[in-house]
């Protein structure tokens, strides 16, 4: 991948934009594509649109969101301790004892998320087992109280991420908070790029939607204006090849090994079999993943837009999701965007994926 993709993947993961707070991701998503696209704007809901050969009569959109999970300051109490509500699924085992970043108007304010120690735990409390996240709390390290935090920036409607970074591994892999979907967002962004160098007869329109980890929101409203004839999303999907990923319940999936293609109710079949024939035709590595209905994907508010949508989904296998430190494989990343890169770049306006 060249040096400007990874500084911007690097770019996404660094910036916080849990839902309904995408702003500055949007910005550093219009920056890259702008070279390269020929129509770039942001809709009212915060959805940013970058398409090539926009007039073209079929439209392509690809679908990654740029919102990740986070939380939201709702209550600060008079010893200054901050209590908080989740955007988006959390695992409150996972959230204890993490150190976290508060998004104020003045800048960061950083805390660590505190429990009751389990040597102090009720009987009751420790049959109870699984914490609530209502019983945790952000200490920031006041002594003053509800003022000297408030003279600090914070305040309610704050946004909180988990204060982790980008991290590469070895193998190929990386770590970082927010893959779950910075890295659909990126690999949509960069098929865009390529395929601007591919003269593609049919419009595409590579869009960073928001809000989708509280409901799939900018995805309806994204598809919605664009009105287009063919969909695919772009998200991460759990991968089986580390320990307690029992098979026979998920698809097995392994980082490495080329991007997922969706096969089930929420993706056109004729679709999802058209893009296992760009795959192989373009020697890109691919796997089959299966959902039976709909996925908790952009894929699936955009297969039911207006009147239905020819609907695919592109998965990057990733380990730990919804964890400060989930990982993925580069190489999957890379492969998707060629992959999506070149099915653009075959589409012709005489397609038909009617069933």
């Amino acid at each position: 991948m060249p040096d400007a993709a990874i500084a911007f993947l690097q770019k996404l993961i660094e910036t916080p934009s849990p839902s309904g707070f995408e702003e500055a991701n949007a910005a550093h998503y219009r920056e890259y594509l702008t070279p390269f696209a020929d129509s770039l704007t942001t809709d009212r809901h915060g959805n940013t649109i970058a398409a090539v050969n926009p007039d073209a009569p079929v439209r392509v959109m690809l679908s990654g969101h740029i919102d990740e999970i986070g939380f939201i300051i709702h209550h600060i109490a008079d010893e200054g301790y901050l209590y908080f509500r989740p955007i988006g699924g959390h695992d409150s085992v996972v959230v204890v004892g993490q150190r976290v970043s508060v998004h104020t108007k003045t800048g960061v304010v950083p805390g660590v998320i505190g429990k009751k120690p389990v040597h102090l735990l009720t009987s009751d409390e420790r049959d109870k087992g699984k914490v609530e996240l209502h019983d945790l709390w952000i200490d920031c390290g006041v002594t003053g109280g509800k003022d000297e935090i408030i003279a600090a920036g914070v305040a309610l409607g704050d946004c909180v991420t988990y204060a982790v970074g980008y991290q590469p591994l070895l193998g190929g892999n990386v770590a970082a908070r927010a893959f779950d979907n910075r890295i659909g967002a990126w690999v949509v962004a960069e098929a865009l790029r390529r395929v601007s160098e591919m003269n593609p007869q049919v419009g595409v329109f590579a869009v960073a939607t928001v809000q989708e980890e509280i409901g799939l929101r900018g995805a309806r409203t994204a598809a919605y204006g664009i009105d287009p004839h063919i969909g695919i999303a772009v998200d991460v999907s759990f991968a089986t090849d580390y320990p307690s990923m029992d098979k026979r319940k998920v698809s097995e999936l392994k980082l490495g090994k080329g991007p997922g293609i969706l096969f089930g109710a929420n993706a056109n079949r004729k679709l999802s079999d058209y893009l296992v024939k760009t795959a192989e035709g373009g020697e890109i590595p691919y796997q089959i993943s299966v959902a039976a209905g709909g996925t908790g994907t952009d894929a699936n508010a955009i297969q039911i837009n207006r009147a239905g949508v020819t609907t695919g989904l592109v998965d990057v296998p990733l380990r730990y999701m919804h964890t400060p430190c989930e990982i993925i494989n580069l190489s999957d990343a890379d492969n998707a965007a060629q992959l999506l890169a070149n099915a653009c770049a075959g589409f012709t306006t005489e397609d038909n994926f009617i069933p």
